[in-house]
């Protein structure tokens, strides 16, 4: 079964890591959806504009947000319920973390693109 990768923070800008990494998860054959809350198609894909259009399970969740950012949106994230978080150089926060882990969300600190090269992205859930 296909694996849901949601990319939070996606930009429609082809130079921007989000997107670099949006179009890798595609090529390696993932079930990627965009969240972005301007924006109505990336690459192709329809957007979602709220975490919490998503209607079905999110098997990873990687950020490309900054701390500012991301702090309104954690209680949008742990409802979720993503099976892990990907948190990307410069998307680090405290808050985040900490309450990841109260949830008992799974969360890696890496870059996914790296990982997506290097073969470590897959995930054992």
């Amino acid at each position: 079964m296909t694996q849901t990768v949601v990319v939070m923070g996606a930009s429609p800008k082809p130079h921007r890591y989000s997107n670099r990494a949006l179009r890798l998860l595609r090529e390696h054959g993932y079930d990627v959806i965009p969240v972005h809350p301007r924006v109505d198609r990336i690459e192709g894909l329809e957007v979602a504009h709220r975490l919490q259009d998503i209607d079905r399970p999110i098997d990873t969740l990687t950020l490309y947000i900054g701390p500012a950012r991301v702090q309104p949106l954690i209680e949008d994230i742990v409802a979720a319920r993503p099976r892990r978080v990907i948190i990307n150089p410069g998307t680090e926060d405290a808050q985040l973390l900490k309450r990841l882990e109260d949830e008992h969300i799974a969360y890696e600190e890496g870059c996914t693109i790296v990982m997506l090269q290097h073969g470590t992205f897959e995930t054992t859930h």
